[in-house]
């Protein structure tokens, strides 16, 4: 993590069903390692600097505990958010179909407008046939099915990731900066552009010369093009 000063900060909160990953994707992240003792219900919260596509921000990340008894406290953790970082696990399918029964309609009546990646977590597992077999119910999710959730969700991304290899964990944060960082770019390029159309306008002027009544007017059109000028004679 950079020790640079940051340009803004941006506060990711990780939601999701109890048990799917979203600690261990956390601790995964902030520590390059994965965690293979005690791993607590809920991460601490954490902050650093960090650089991606050139900007450096100040990501704060938050997590949250899935389970029921928590579901009148786990709103206030969404204050002020950027972003979501919405998990589920691609070996439950009950963690699949509660980002659209649950997770979504719990994150847009209490932040309606704030943008989601999707997540599909255990990535490593998906395709373990002796772990599929031996946890019965366990219902391996495609990558067409999560892309296919994420569209119903208007997610802004899908990645899929896997705490324990450390497969596209960083890319999953990454991607949620850059969500964040978007608009805000669009934004800047727009006042640019406007700034650079006052300063340098486009305009065509008209001028009407003929003092002698007996001759025909000459009209001379004046294009004021970046602050030069340039005339054009013609005739009508």
């Amino acid at each position: 993590m950079l020790k640079m000063s940051a340009s803004r900060f941006i506060k990711c909160v990780c939601v999701g069903d109890g048990a799917v990953g979203k600690t261990c994707m956390l601790i995964c992240y902030t520590s390059n390692k994965f965690p293979t003792d005690y791993i607590p219900t809920v991460f601490d919260n954490f902050s650093a600097n960090v650089a991606v596509d050139g900007s450096i921000v100040n990501l704060g990340l938050w997590d949250t505990a899935g389970q029921e008894d928590y579901s009148r406290l786990r709103p206030l953790s969404y204050r002020g958010a950027d972003i979501f970082v919405l998990a589920f696990s691609l070996i439950s399918r009950a963690s699949y179909e509660n980002v659209l029964k649950k997770w979504m309609p719990e994150l847009r009546r209490f932040a309606p407008d704030v943008p989601v990646v999707l997540v599909g977590t255990k990535l490593d597992l998906r395709d373990e046939k002796v772990f599929l077999s031996d946890h019965m119910g366990s219902n391996a999710t495609t990558y067409t099915e999560g892309e296919e959730l994420r569209r119903q969700i208007g997610a802004a991304a899908y990645i899929e990731c896997s705490s324990k290899t450390q497969q596209n964990v960083k890319a999953v944060f990454d991607t949620a900066i850059k969500v964040v960082l978007q608009p805000q770019r669009r934004k800047e390029a727009a006042d640019m552009t406007m700034k650079k159309r006052k300063s340098y306008g486009c305009s065509f002027v008209d001028i009407v010369c003929g003092a002698n009544r007996n001759k025909k007017p000459r009209v001379y059109t004046c294009t004021i093009i970046l602050q030069s000028i340039s005339v054009y004679k013609r005739r009508r």
